[in-house]
């Protein structure tokens, strides 16, 4: 009788002008009957009343790809086994609309891009009234569908495959390791079930149950929650084909929505949306725009592409603290501040607790209790209750790039120990600190606007504003001693941020350029002059050294990045020219070719903090390392020419902290090209040894 009543109230609410929560509050996230369903989900997709848009059509079909749009049209329908009547009808329903959405949008028809697939659930419907109206109907829903729920950038290497990325990495990171490892990226297994709402994977009858739930639910981002489940359900099957090759994982990855019945639809869908109740919220609001609407091509979010692990936002963090009877499986954040001791003492939020980062590498055996001591302290503040505590660890940095290359590198080393629910504060301290603004006093604990650097760098930036614009007042005032501070201190920091070192420029001979090593106790005061490194982008890179020059190579401190550094190593240890991406060589057999001279265990450090578990193999004329593949399998990530490196660092307090910089010296600047960076035990050793080989390097080639 239950059953009997809501649907009568169903079709009751379809006779007047309902909206989608009234279907949502009347069905319930029940399975729409098939003679309902038309009207129910043109209702949800709010296309009810929609105009005919088709009567712009000049029903011309001139596209430069029509060939190609009808032959695949044919195929798909052949495949349904109608009869020839209802074959002809389909397919020239599905060229129609899909020639129009063309012509309409702008767009390029591509095989296999899950157009034709998310048609032909529509098309079962059954649309029928006039002899043309029902393709305006099919067409509405399809352009509804594709705007609301089909994410942009459906391609390689797209922001929707780097976010779904990174809520498998928040929800299951050994799982994401794995496939990380095999170079499986979600584009080679999920393209086809964002594309077509899994329309191209399932069943009918599956997909109009799911998007019976689907739309009823309107959440544009439930498709990436699905696909998750997806994944999280046979997680230890994944995870038993480790040994398997690349080629079978994707296969069986790509094929596993084939297996799901209409009866698992309902419990599908109901972990979908618990999973997403257990993630934090705020990228749904801040890639609103990126991922979903008019359908065009979608510029790269490098927020999203570069992004360590899934970045939470300040509104988000603030609301989360805030609240006072939240869902029981509702996120709730426990705040772990990775900024230095003296930052931390000039203000932080009182839920925060405190982790400094630079212990780490300074005092491993500290950093290591202090990590005992915050997972006690997580157990405690959710046993409490506490509004500080939760399960979802959130690292917050300063919001300064040089500084928070180590909160990144305290972030990696919880992934690596698969540690679940792991988050970053987009902006750290400092958008906390733009969040409060005139209430930071009342908001953050202990806060010192003396000497809080937040507040010193507003009160410097202000100050230098004004001090520009009375310079622009009064040009024609001569500077006194004291109005030049200012000027000089702004010198002092744009070199600083563009990273300019001295060194000693190589000496030219007529004829022959000879290679010096300069000992950094011996530099500049040597020579007197000063050779000033300067990045180049990716694309300014040739790989080659320009003939009859001279390089210079030094082993210095290091201070700070170069504010362009980025461009250069957002991707140390990258595949270069000279090495194929897919080389896996057995390490041990590596190790004893006749040319390796040494070898270091070290971990390669990417400019977002992540870190690989790598060794550094030194031969006679090359530097080549090697990533850990596991099972004694290594990847070569890159062979660098010994000759090719120009400058190894060491930070001044991590001296096991090594950048091997490589580059070519261009008149009196030394063009910096690429650089890697490792975390090597005993460093001096390793830059000893390789130091030695270097010079001998150049000898050789001195004396060619």
């Amino acid at each position: 009788m239950d059953d009997n009543l809501w649907l009568m109230e169903l079709e009751s609410a379809l006779l007047d002008d309902c909206t989608v929560n009234d279907i949502y509050s009347i069905c319930n996230g029940k399975s729409i009957p098939e003679a309902l369903r038309p009207d129910v989900w043109q209702v949800c997709l709010d296309v009810r009343h929609k105009n005919d848009q088709l009567v712009s059509f000049n029903e011309i079909f001139d596209l430069p790809f029509q060939r190609q749009l009808r032959e695949d049209c044919d195929a798909v329908v052949k495949r349904l086994g109608n009869d020839d009547e209802d074959k002809v009808s389909v397919v020239s329903d599905l060229e129609s609309i899909l020639t129009f959405y063309c012509k309409n949008r702008s767009l390029k028809y591509g095989q296999g891009n899950g157009w034709i697939e998310l048609l032909l659930p529509l098309l079962s419907l059954k649309l029928r009234s006039t002899q043309t109206y029902h393709v305006v109907r099919y067409y509405n829903l399809f352009e509804a569908i594709r705007d609301a729920y089909i994410p942009k950038g459906c391609v390689k290497q797209g922001n929707v495959f780097h976010l779904f990325r990174l809520l498998v990495l928040y929800h299951d990171p050994e799982l994401c390791s794995m496939l990380d490892t095999k170079r499986i990226t979600p584009d080679l297994y999920s393209r086809t079930w964002f594309q077509s709402l899994f329309g191209a994977t399932c069943t009918l009858p599956v997909v109009l149950s799911m998007w019976d739930l689907y739309f009823q639910q309107a959440d544009p981002y439930l498709v990436f929650f699905l696909s998750l489940i997806m994944l999280v359900n046979v997680r230890e099957k994944i995870l038993a084909m480790k040994d398997e090759s690349k080629e079978t994982i994707v296969e069986f990855l790509s094929n596993m929505p084939c297996a799901l019945e209409p009866d698992d639809v309902v419990d599908f869908c109901s972990l979908a949306q618990y999973y997403a109740m257990k993630t934090p919220s705020s990228f749904k609001t801040d890639m609103l725009q990126t991922l979903f609407g008019a359908q065009v091509d979608s510029p790269l979010d490098p927020v999203v592409a570069q992004a360590l692990c899934l970045p939470v936002s300040v509104y988000e963090l603030v609301d989360n603290a805030s609240m006072e009877t939240p869902h029981p499986e509702a996120v709730r954040f426990f705040l772990v501040d990775c900024r230095p001791a003296d930052q931390y003492n000039v203000g932080h939020l009182s839920t925060a607790f405190h982790l400094d980062s630079n212990l780490m590498l300074q005092e491993p055996v500290a950093f290591a209790t202090a990590i005992q001591g915050l997972l006690r302290a997580q157990r405690q503040s959710i046993e409490a209750n506490s509004n500080a505590g939760g399960e979802h660890l959130c690292f917050m940095g300063s919001g300064r790039d040089e500084e928070d290359q180590y909160t990144h590198m305290v972030v990696a080393s919880f992934l690596q120990k698969n540690t679940n629910y792991v988050s970053l504060l987009t902006g750290g301290y400092s958008a906390i600190h733009e969040y409060f603004g005139d209430h930071m006093i009342d908001c953050l604990e202990d806060h010192d606007v003396h000497r809080c650097l937040v507040c010193c760098g507003n009160s410097s930036h202000a100050k230098n504003n004004n001090t520009a614009r009375n310079s622009a007042r009064a040009p024609a005032q001569a500077p006194s001693s004291s109005s030049q501070a200012p000027q000089t201190k702004i010198t002092a920091d744009l070199f600083s941020k563009l990273g300019a070192s001295l060194k000693s420029k190589s000496q030219e001979m007529k004829g022959k350029l000879f290679e010096y090593i300069v000992n950094p106790t011996t530099n500049a005061a040597a020579a007197g002059q000063n050779v000033a490194e300067k990045h180049v982008s990716a694309s300014e890179k040739n790989g080659r050294r320009y003939r009859n020059v001279a390089p210079v190579f030094s082993i210095d401190d290091e201070n700070e990045e170069p504010a362009n550094a980025a461009a250069v190593k957002a991707e140390p240890s990258s595949p270069t020219d000279e090495t194929d991406s897919k080389e896996i060589v057995q390490l041990q057999a590596f190790l004893k070719q006749p040319d390796v001279v040494t070898s270091f265990r070290c971990q390669e450090v990417h400019m977002n903090g992540r870190m690989f578990d790598s060794h550094l193999i030194v031969t006679k004329t090359h530097l080549v390392v090697l990533r850990d593949l596991g099972k004694g399998q290594s990847q070569v990530i890159v062979r660098r020419h010994l000759s090719s490196i120009v400058k190894i660092t060491a930070k001044r307090r991590h001296r096991d902290l090594i950048t091997f910089k490589y580059g070519v010296p261009d008149g009196e600047t030394l063009l910096i090209t690429d650089m890697d960076r490792f975390l090597i035990p005993n460093a001096s050793n390793a830059t000893e040894i390789v130091s030695r080989h270097i010079v001998q390097q150049l000898e050789n080639s001195k004396n060619a």
